[in-house]
Parts: C-alpha cells; structure tokens; sequence
C-alpha cells in the first residue's frame, strides 16, 4: 500500500529540491550580474543609462512573460523536464551573451537566459509541494530566496575579481558551460515526485494533480485554470506588491547601486560591490527568517504589513537624507531584511488557492518580483539620462547625486505603493482557504 511508504528522507529530499535550486541561483546571478560591470558594458556597447537599463531589463521581459506558461507547464510536464530544458537555454544564452558583438546580440542573450531561468522558482515551488511537508513549505520558500541571492552574492565582489582577472566575456563563457552541466544533472537525478523514488509524497491531492496535468493539456483548461487563479483577490494583491519590494531590490542592488556609490561616494568597484550584496545577504536572511515567523504566528498579513514599514522608512532614509557612507550601509541591513517579507507571499498564495492550481498562481505570484525590476532598472536609468550634466570619464556617463536621487525617488514610490497594496489582501491565518 502507498500509505505504508515511508516519507523521503530530509537528505534526499533537499538535494532534490537543492539542484532546482541551483538554476536559481545562476538565474540570480545573471539577474545582477550586470551592476558591477556597468562601464564595461556601456564602454564596449556605446551606450548610456536608459540603454543599460534595457539591457539589463531584457533579462526581466521574457523572465516575467514566462511565468504563466511556466505554472501551466510545471503542472502539465512536470519540474524535472522543466528545469532541464531551462538549464540547457539558459546555457545557450549565455555563450550568446558573451560572444556578442554587438547591443543587439547582448539584448538576445539576455532575452534567452530570463526566459529560460524563468522556470526555476516555480518548479522549486512544485518539487516543495511534493518532497516536504506543508510544515516546511514557507521554510522551504524562504531558502529559496536566500539560495537566489547566494548567486547575487557571487554577482558581487568574486565577479568583479574575476571581470578583472579576465574580462566579462570569458567569465560569462565558464558561466554558459557550467549551466550546461547542471542540465545534465537535474535530468539524471531530479524526480518530480518521492513516489518515483519509492516514497511516500507529501502531496494531499495526488489523485487530482494527476487529473489535471491531463486537462492540462486541453488549452481550455489552461486558460480555465489561469482564470480561476485570477478570481481570487490575494492573488492580484501578493502578485503586485512584490512590484515594489523586489524591485527596489534588484534595482539598487542588481544595477544602479554600484555606479552611484562610485560616482557620487568616490568608492572603487570592488567596495562598491561588497556594499550593495549587504543589502542581498540582509534580503537572503530576512526571507527565510520572516516566513517561519509569519507560520510560527499563524498569521501572514501582520507580519508582512510590519517589515514592509521598516522598509519603508530604511529608504527613505537612504534616498533622501545626507547619511553619511557608514550609516547608509547600516540603514541597508535592516531595509534589506524587511523586503526578505516577499517570502510570506508565497505561502501566503499556495493558502488561497485550490492544491491542484498551486503551480499556476505560483507561475502568476512570481511575475510580481520580475515585474519591478523590469519596469524600474529602466525608469531610473531613463531619469538618469534626463538629470544627465555632460560629464564623461572614458567614454561612460556619469551622473551627480541629483539625478541619482531623481531616479531613486521611482524607487521609492513603488515601495509606497506595494505597501499600501498589503491592507487588501485576506488573511489566510497559515490554513488553505479553498
């Protein structure tokens, strides 16, 4: 009998679930790989900050348009196909990215690695659905984070040591062939479900899952199921407040916090670099941290409203006080962690949906993220170009605290907006609500 099947153990079921991760991890790192080699890509590409912005945003574009079709997808093939095939493009992009020979061809790149890296969250979601308990699914949301930015980590400092060891383009080469070999060893090991390795699964509606992986390929009830995820109105607020918090994130740290520590605190790249991945490890820390808290709480709306205060008032400190460079670092920690508050919106979105669409609103709650990235790494690029004084130190444009503060100001308001977006959603109090 199934029933009589032991659970899997701890160690294979995160090594499982660790290997999904890993695609992740890369796609984080070619998330902000960008900021710390800002002048060499507007040197080599000839281009200024609206088009950097872009450049970088290409990788957000398909990210974001892939995430419906991804939740469909992982409910109909499964995480493990899933994930191979987005580990072999990402690798191709990548190779694309680094022999590009001009901003077309580097936009294309970027374009192939978010789409293709676009599949890991939510297939890591699905493989915790299945591999760990419902105890350790907001536990396992939060690792997710922290494993993600462990890769914006390594898109900091040990990345520009090695841009300067040997040039953006070979480390992007190395990138591509180590992608490439992670494909082969999710297709080898990963298992969708702990059945398939002669365990007992977590997941409580295997039956139906079963049933609609099949309807799944029907395109009615594709679109059925993607329209029953946006009847529920957590949905739309968890998807949307992200917008801000993430964003405010991956466009600090992930492209303009570096050239602004540079040109208007007079740091090198290398400290400038160390300073911005505080704010991701602080990120990291605070996503697990706070989603075993809001579960320990048995609430999810106290705890995410709370630490979405304190970010607020960390960026408004941040952007528009004379700090001096030691305080602003200081004030990055505690911002930073508040915004690891993301995490809480996950569970909170498996809660308000039915077991067998948990993979498309996870597909639809992951656009948030991308989403502010996408729309804001150009925005504040765009104000950027719009301050813009003249100023050219080899051929790259720098810009003064004014415009800096310009373009952080969008920031700003978004995080306002995502905070504000909070008080509509219903709390679940850690329970599925369907």
């Amino acid at each position: 009998m199934t029933s009589a099947k032991p659970h899997p153990p701890p160690s294979l079921a995160w090594t499982i679930w660790g290997l999904g991760a890993m695609l992740y991890l890369i796609g984080f790192y070619q998330r902000v790989a960008p900021a710390v080699i800002t002048d060499q890509l507007m040197r080599d590409f000839a281009i200024g900050g609206a088009a950097l912005g872009n450049l970088s945003a290409f990788y957000f574009y398909s990210y974001v348009a892939m995430q419906i079709p991804t939740g469909v997808i992982a409910d109909r093939w499964g995480p493990r196909r899933l994930l191979t095939a987005g580990a072999a493009v990402a690798a191709i992009g990548s190779a694309v990215f680094a022999l590009a020979p001009d901003i077309f061809w580097a936009n294309a790149g970027r374009l192939l690695i978010g789409a293709s890296v676009a599949v890991a969250f939510v297939s890591m979601l699905k493989l915790a659905n299945h591999w760990f308990s419902p105890q350790h699914y907001a536990l396992a949301a939060g690792m997710a984070l922290l494993t993600g930015v462990s890769g914006g980590v390594v898109a900091g400092v040990p990345l520009r040591y090695l841009v300067e060891a040997f040039g953006w383009r070979g480390v992007m080469g190395v990138t591509a062939a180590l992608t490439a070999l992670l494909a082969l060893a999710i297709w080898l090991w990963v298992r969708d479900d702990p059945v398939e390795r002669g365990y007992a699964s977590y997941f409580h509606d295997a039956s139906h899952d079963h049933a609609s992986t099949q309807a799944a390929a029907e395109p009615t009830s594709i679109w059925r199921g993607l329209m029953q995820v946006l009847s529920y109105r957590n949905i739309w607020v968890i998807t949307l407040v992200p917008i801000g918090f993430s964003g405010a994130v991956l466009t600090f740290a992930g492209l303009w916090g570096v050239p602004y520590l540079r040109q208007v605190h007079g740091l090198d790249a290398l400290s400038a670099a160390a300073i911005t991945s505080t704010l991701l490890v602080a990120w990291a820390a605070g996503g697990p941290t706070l989603g075993a808290w809001s579960q320990r709480q048995g609430r999810r709306k106290r705890l995410y409203l709370m630490a979405s205060g304190v970010a607020l008032m960390g960026w408004a400190a941040i952007f528009f006080l004379p700090l001096p460079l030691w305080l602003l670092v200081t004030l990055l920690i505690p911002t930073g962690f508040a915004l690891g508050n993301i995490t809480i919106g996950f569970a909170w979105a498996r809660e308000s949906v039915p077991p067998r669409l948990v993979g498309t609103a996870s597909g639809v709650v992951n656009m948030g993220p991308l989403m502010g990235g996408m729309m804001l790494q150009p925005a504040v690029g765009w104000m950027l170009d719009q301050r813009w004084q003249g100023g050219l130190v080899g051929g790259v444009k720098v810009f003064d605290a004014a415009a800096y503060q310009a373009g952080f100001t969008l920031i700003f308001l978004a995080v306002v907006f995502a905070s504000g977006l909070i008080f509509f959603g219903r709390e679940s109090f850690c329970k599925q609500m369907t």
